[in-house]
This record gives C-alpha cells, structure tokens and sequence, in this order.
C-alpha cells in the first residue's frame, strides 16, 4: 500500500491521501524534460532530429540513442550509500563507458539516463539558463503548477520525504531530480494532455507515440511500451496509460494517466524499492475511479 496517492478526474482532485506530501519524482522528472524539451522545438530553438552530436535530441528522449547507463555500475551505488560526493559528469561518464555504444543511434533500444542528461544539456545550450529555470518558465508555470522545482543540493530536499536517504546530494541524479508535492505530479501529466496544455496536438503525440517493448514485460503491466519521455504500457484490462514510475534511495513514484475512456490521472508515493505495489495502486485508480 502506498504512503500517498491522489487521483485526478477532469483536472480535479477527488481523492488522495496525503497529496501534499513533498515527494523526489526520480525519473518523472524524464516527462517534465521531455516536455521542456518539446516546448524548445515548438519554439525553433531546438531541433528533434539534428544529429550532428552523434545522435538526435529524438533518440536520447526515447531511449534510441544507443548510449548506455550508470544505474548498473556498482560503485555508483556504494557511493550513493556511502555519502560520497557526486562524481563529476566526465567521472561518471568514463566509470559507465559512456563513449562505447550499446548499438549504433536509432538501432536498438536501452534505458538510459545518460542520455537523459545529454537531453539536459542541449535544453540548458538553448534555453541559456539552468534546467529547473527553463522547465519552471516553459512547462510548470505554463501549467499553473506550484511547488514544484528542480532540486540542486542537499539542502534544497529539506522538507522532502526521502525516507532512509535523509542526506542525499540530488546531484547523483545527472539529468536533474524534481521534487514536489505528489498532487502536483499529477496536475503536471495531466495537464500536459489537459485542454490547456502549453504543448501542441503535434507534440502530445509524439510523446504517447508508443514502441512496444515486450522483453521489458513485468507486472502488473501486460505489454510494456515507451514514447518520447513518457512509459505508455498496456493493463491486463487492454487500456494503455502514460507516464513514468521513478525509483531512487529509499523510496517509489508512479504517476500515471489514461490514454483512452475517463479523463483521470493518479500518482502513488512509497517509502522503500519495491514498485509493483505502487503501480498496482494508480492502476486501480485509474480502472475504478475514486475508492
């Protein structure tokens, strides 16, 4: 059973348990990114498909640029655990290899923050300022959404629930971890997809535009799939949902909307490493409406 939940229907709270509690988004931060990133385009400051980097801004945001991850590295993990101080971006990509490929751009398909950072870095070129700026002036307050931001030192989790991860350095999170109250996860992915989304038709779709990935099956979802920022997977009941469960130290985030039938959006929050409960918990919001 999940610590918090708030489940959204047409853009409205109607049931949450301790929806105000500030919660790390761990890797729904990759929606807020995509979205900032897609906003750039819109405003032809950004191009999705310029490669001359070696892949295009696309690839890193579908997971398609080849490029592998640090999540895997032991030492990274000892690290985090021990309380050592962050290894710098050029540490980290060395320690994970990152200038050998795991396919060639375009070719194959791996989870990676990595390249979620590389994202971060062409929306930081473009923007001219940090992420959590561009993502509060391009999508969040576009949204209406408060309390929200990205989180650059330890300090700024104070108030945070981090659980057993009390003193962690948000900057072990590469491509930038964005805490804020769970309910106001919810009101970003829904507003996203919402009447008043800062984002174009054209740019929703690319985001719900879905590969299917069967070899990453595993409940409680029936067929796993990704699209530009956003885990699109398919319920044991054959309706799909959209947005991204995060894990980190300590502590799981689902948040998650419907793609077809009611307008309704949820989000989940547990202390702990385990994210099925927590996914089975919005699912059900999500098929049942309010309990």
């Amino acid at each position: 059973m999940s610590d918090a939940f708030v489940l959204l229907e047409d853009g409205k709270p109607v049931a949450q348990a301790r929806g105000d509690l500030v919660v790390p988004w761990w890797s729904f931060g990759k929606t807020v990114i995509a979205a900032t990133a897609l906003r750039l385009v819109e405003q032809g400051r950004l191009s999705l498909d310029d490669g001359r980097d070696g892949s295009t801004l696309r690839q890193l945001l579908t997971h398609e640029a080849g490029l592998g991850d640090y999540g895997g590295l032991p030492a990274y993990h000892r690290a985090v655990a021990g309380g050592d101080a962050p290894w710098t971006r050029d540490e980290m990509r060395a320690r994970a290899r990152a200038d050998r490929p795991v396919f060639g751009p375009g070719e194959g398909w791996a989870y990676s923050n990595i390249g979620y950072l590389a994202a971060r870095e062409r929306i930081e070129q473009a923007y001219g300022g940090d992420l959590g700026d561009a993502a509060r002036a391009l999508v969040l307050a576009a949204l209406d959404v408060e309390g929200a931001r990205l989180a650059r030192t330890a300090d700024d989790l104070d108030g945070v629930r981090m659980g057993s991860a009390q003193g962690y350095d948000p900057a072990w999170v590469y491509h930038g971890l964005f805490v804020g109250p769970l309910l106001a996860a919810a009101e970003v992915l829904d507003g996203l997809f919402g009447p008043s989304s800062p984002l174009s038709e054209a740019s929703q779709a690319l985001m719900l535009k879905r590969l299917e990935l069967p070899e990453h099956n595993r409940p409680p979802w029936a067929l796993a799939a990704y699209g530009l920022g956003l885990m699109c997977p398919t319920t044991t009941q054959g309706w799909t949902a959209a947005g991204h469960t995060g894990g980190g130290p300590g502590s799981v985030v689902a948040v998650y909307r419907r793609t077809d039938g009611p307008r309704r959006a949820a989000a989940a929050f547990s202390l702990g490493d385990d994210q099925t409960p927590v996914e089975r918990r919005v699912l059900d919001l999500l098929a049942d409406g309010p309990p």
